[in-house]
């Protein structure tokens, strides 16, 4: 039976009990999505592990194509580092994975909590009741990324326009996603025709010279890519800031458990990452290449798949008590950063920020509360990720 695809408007951080039910009792079930038909929903770790890793499912065979998707538009790019397979997905990669290498993120640490220590100190001169949102969760990711790429801060309301684009489903028309798209395109276009003028070492300085002196990537990729690392770089960690603090102020502990360290707060990220639902529904697609077999059942060469990293991170076959949020878990084999040639190229850099967003926070405000009934906050919504508009404190 085909079950139309996305079930509903996520509500808040609720974890749809329909996801439980298709992975117990269809784990490759047929879903309909709002265009191009029908796909496969794969909703077991093991299966949706394999869809992400195995290169028999590509994101390549979706450029052009009417594919089950969320939106209307078609996606054209094959130049987006998100639509490539290998090998021309790997060549990209290389020319930016050393900027987030562990050693090399670990060496942002220090800026990254006297940001955060500026910020809060600017939360609490604001007084209760204060905007987690305004204060820390967009300023902390956005200024990281932006003095790791080399983009002005100061032009924030250009690229978090062609975020919000980037990420609409439903909460923008086609043409409202269509003119900020091509507004950030051309400002990233902008910053390179700069770098070229006046190089820096930055990473788009960097990006550039492989460009003009290497021959290693077009400048449609360039600048396709500058894009991408701006816009993942800091929306989805900006949500999850949001998203944590909200989880754990409507528990009763309100993370105490977090608070005896920084290993502490490392097992809880993870851990809260692995329980909270980011993505409003299933990823991106992918298309078969090729019959495979999945434990959910056999997916015929042209068929499209998409995966549910959320139920994924919450099947019982590969978490001890899934559904409930356990902040000392030991063994976390979750799928939050995706998996395989996709697998998120900053979740280093999203690790750290969130270690040290939400350790900070708990330490400097020990009565840290929501200041609104948690049935008031604001939710995003029309959006492919989750998080709160608002977020209003008081201590």
């Amino acid at each position: 039976m085909t079950t139309t695809y996305p079930f509903a408007e996520p509500d808040g951080l609720t974890f749809d009990p329909r996801y439980a039910r298709l992975r117990r009792e269809e784990p490759l079930a047929r879903v309909a999505l709002p265009y191009g038909g029908e796909a496969w929903l794969a909703t077991r770790l093991d299966d949706v592990r394999t869809v992400l890793a195995d290169p028999r499912f590509s994101r390549a065979a979706t450029v052009g194509a009417d594919v089950p998707r969320v939106r209307p538009e078609i996606d054209h790019e094959p130049a987006s580092i998100l639509n490539m397979d290998a090998p021309e997905h790997t060549r990209l990669r290389k020319l930016v994975a050393r900027a987030f290498t562990v050693r090399r993120v670990e060496a942002l640490r220090p800026r990254a909590a006297a940001l955060t220590a500026e910020l809060l100190d600017g939360m609490r001169a604001a007084g209760p009741p204060a905007d987690l949102v305004a204060h820390l969760s967009v300023p902390l990711p956005v200024t990281i990324i932006c003095e790791l790429l080399g983009v002005p801060v100061a032009d924030r309301d250009v690229f978090r326009a062609g975020a919000d684009a980037a990420l609409s489903t439903t909460g923008m028309s086609p043409a409202q996603r269509t003119r900020a798209r091509d507004a950030l395109l051309a400002y990233m276009a902008g910053l390179v025709a700069r770098r070229r003028e006046e190089p820096t070492d930055d990473l788009l300085g960097a990006l550039v010279v492989a460009r003009d002196d290497g021959d290693a990537l077009s400048e449609r990729e360039l600048v396709g890519l500058g894009v991408g690392i701006l816009v993942a770089g800091h929306e989805t960690t900006m949500n999850m800031i949001g998203n944590i603090v909200f989880a754990l102020l409507t528990r009763p502990d309100r993370g105490e458990a977090l608070r005896s360290g920084p290993g502490a707060v490392a097992r809880g990220v993870e851990e809260l990452l692995r329980y909270l639902p980011l993505g409003a529904s299933a990823g991106f697609p992918r298309i078969a290449t090729e019959d495979v077999e999945l434990a959910g059942g056999t997916v015929r060469a042209g068929d499209a798949v998409v995966v549910s990293v959320a139920a994924a991170n919450r099947d019982p076959e590969a978490f001890e008590n899934p559904d409930t949020l356990v902040l000392d878990r030991a063994e976390n084999r979750h799928v939050a950063f995706g998996h395989g040639l996709h697998h998120c190229l900053g979740a280093q850099l999203a690790r750290m920020e969130l270690q040290e967003a939400v350790g900070s926070l708990l330490a400097a405000f020990p009565d840290l509360r929501l200041a609104v009934d948690p049935a008031d906050v604001p939710w995003r919504t029309g959006a492919l990720v989750r998080g709160p508009e608002e977020l209003l404190l008081s201590w």
